[in-house]
């Protein structure tokens, strides 16, 4: 086998070893081939469907942080309302 300044292997034309031997690299390279882009599929799966869980977890955030603004509005609610009951009637003395 011959190999060129590079030390890359250098096939003969019309040798039948050069054709066989071509023939299983691109058979492998084909194979390599379809096996990355069965994993890019995967991967890609893989990160819609992290996406969306993403998307629901954020979507419970804020569900979460709404929920606690109206809870500090009802608690700010309650304490005016507890303020103007418990308001000095005027017409009473101190003491």
């Amino acid at each position: 086998m011959w190999r060129n300044s590079y030390g890359r292997k250098v096939l003969i034309s019309g040798s039948p070893h050069s054709w066989q031997f071509a023939k299983a690299q691109y058979a492998a390279l084909v194979a390599e081939r379809d096996a990355l882009r069965e994993e890019l599929a995967k991967v890609r799966r893989d990160r819609d469907a992290l996406r969306e869980a993403l998307q629901e977890l954020r979507a419970a955030v804020q569900s979460r942080w709404a929920a606690e603004e109206r809870c500090r509005e009802l608690y700010r609610e309650r304490a005016i309302q507890r303020a103007r009951a418990a308001e000095r009637d005027a017409s009473t003395p101190l003491h």
